[in-house]
Order: structure tokens, then C-alpha cells, then sequence
């Protein structure tokens, strides 16, 4: 039996609760993966799973097992990963899921950059801006905004991002800007499917407005362009916005309020046995991306 395969099947079912998770995150058959972990419980001669016909949980064996499992494959990954570093030796895919506006942004500068470095890495981006699963899309590692990362996963935190809202000198010339945000309601807003509840903070007071207006969409790209088309007013994080702030292609209002910052953080299914240029990765753009982009 080769152990660390079993092993790792173990672990992912336990991170899971299914064999067949388990087995597509793994490109194995869900046979292959029952076996494994049959063939761990017969060598460690104790049962580490409960099974039934809707449920996979761990016993009280499993749950001790796992937290040493997950300490062998990290010191096996991390091994691995130092006797290939320094070397132009890394090689294998990476798949990535990036919101839309950031990968075009700056993911792909890093893509390029990271690869000129390593010419055997191929890069997949899976840009959207709705949350993907990473198990059913087999994502390595998911680039999100949010404050709140999501706890059944390992997140890393890169930066911090910050929002602005902006109109374009030709709408602001047709249309006297808003000086609070409760006007925002008089007006025409770009609306992202995801956030129509605008929070503005002065003075440690929040106003949250629901925002409307003639364009809703599912990505930010669409909304920037809708804003300097002077279509209404748009809500945009400052990563994609500054450069048409400084092109005088679109100018930001209400800068007497405060908008709350995201975090921009990889996030992925577990740190143990990561592969060494999954792990690259992770590393070059957490250097990459030290200074935060805020208004």
C-alpha cells in the first residue's frame, strides 16, 4: 500500500465528509479512495470513520489520527518544497479563480510574471465574480474580497482593498452630485447582483443605503465601463478604479464618508500536501502584493 496516497485519501474525507468529494478533488474513483482508507483502518487496526448511507464522520480514533496525518503530509510537502527551491524546476497547473475586474487587473501581471519565472507552470484563471466551489471546479487557490473568510477553508490574507464611488464628469455635469449618501436614492446606480445595500461611515455613524437604477450585472468590468458611458453612479474597488480616477475618466464623490476596506485573501481546501508550485504561488504574490490599495 503506498501509505501517503492512503493517507491523503483519509484526509480529504475527513475534510469532506465524503468519499465522493474526496475522490473527484483527488481524480481518483470513489472505489479507489474506499480502499485507501479500508487499507489505513486495517493497518492501524482501529475503525476511523463512521459510515452511513447519508453520512461520513470521524470516530474518536479518526479524529486523533488526523491531526498526525495532517502533520505528516505537511512535513512531506514542505519537504518537497525545499528540495526544489532555488531551482527553475517547478512544473504542473495551477487553477485559479479570481473576481473579474482583479484578475484582469493585476492576477494577470502576476500570472506573467511568475511564469517567465517558472516556463513549465501552466496558470489556469477562472475569473468571476460570483464565489466558486472549489471542489466541484477543482480550484488550487480562490482570490476573494471579504472580511469574513469562509472557516471551513485555509485562507491567507494578501492585502487590504479599499472602495470608492465614482461618477463620470459627464454625468456629474447633468447631475449635481450627491452630497450624502441617503441622495444616492435619488439618483441612478450601477448595481452589482451581490451588493444593492451601500454602508458609509462619518464620524463612527453608518448610513447603509439600498441602492436602484437602470443596470444591475454580475461583474465590475460592465459596471466601470456603464459609469463612463455616464449611465449612473457606481460602487467600485479602488484596485480597478484608481487608474480611470487618475485618467479624469471618472471621479469619485462623497469622499467625506468612509467605506469599509476589504481583505483580499487566497483561500483553499487544506494547507497539507499542497503541491510545491500551488505553494509558489501562494508565496510570490503574497510578496507581490504587500502594499495595500486604498483611497
Amino acid at each position: 500500500m503506498d501509505r501517503i496516497t492512503a493517507i491523503k485519501s483519509f484526509v480529504e474525507v475527513a475534510h469532506l465528509s465524503s468519499f465522493t468529494k474526496a475522490a473527484e478533488r483527488l481524480d481518483l474513483s470513489r472505489l479507489q479512495v474506499t480502499r485507501h482508507v479500508q487499507e489505513l483502518e486495517q493497518w492501524l487496526e482501529q475503525r476511523l470513520l463512521h459510515r452511513t448511507t447519508r453520512k461520513v464522520s470521524l470516530t474518536q480514533h479518526g479524529e486523533q489520527a488526523l491531526h498526525r496525518f495532517e502533520r505528516i503530509l505537511d512535513e512531506t510537502s514542505a519537504l518537497i518544497a525545499e528540495s526544489t527551491e532555488g531551482r527553475q524546476t517547478l512544473s504542473g497547473t495551477v487553477r485559479i479563480s479570481s473576481p473579474i475586474g482583479f484578475a484582469q487587473n493585476m492576477l494577470v501581471n502576476a500570472v506573467s510574471q511568475f511564469i517567465a519565472q517558472h516556463p513549465n507552470v501552466k496558470i489556469d484563471i477562472h475569473a468571476s465574480d460570483s464565489f466558486s466551489n472549489l471542489v466541484e471546479q477543482r480550484i488550487d487557490i480562490a482570490l476573494r474580497y471579504t472580511n469574513t473568510p469562509d472557516e471551513n477553508l485555509i485562507a491567507r490574507r494578501l492585502m487590504v482593498i479599499g472602495a470608492c464611488v465614482c461618477a463620470s464628469p459627464e454625468y456629474l455635469k447633468k447631475h449635481k452630485a450627491p452630497k450624502k449618501p441617503e441622495a444616492l436614492a435619488e439618483h441612478p446606480c450601477l448595481v452589482h447582483l451581490s451588493h444593492d445595500k451601500w454602508r458609509f461611515i462619518k464620524a463612527e455613524q453608518s448610513v447603509e443605503v439600498k441602492v436602484h437604477g437602470p443596470l444591475v450585472c454580475n461583474d465590475v468590468p460592465t459596471l466601470v465601463q456603464a459609469a463612463m458611458n455616464g449611465t449612473g453612479i457606481a460602487w467600485l474597488p479602488y484596485d480597478i478604479a484608481r487608474s480611470y480616477i487618475t485618467e479624469k475618466k471618472l471621479v469619485p464623490i462623497l469622499q467625506n464618508y468612509k467605506i469599509e476596506n476589504n481583505q483580499l485573501w487566497a483561500v483553499y481546501l487544506s494547507r497539507s500536501y499542497q503541491s510545491p508550485v500551488v505553494r509558489a504561488f501562494i508565496d510570490f504574490v503574497a510578496a507581490l502584493w504587500q502594499e495595500d490599495i486604498v483611497p
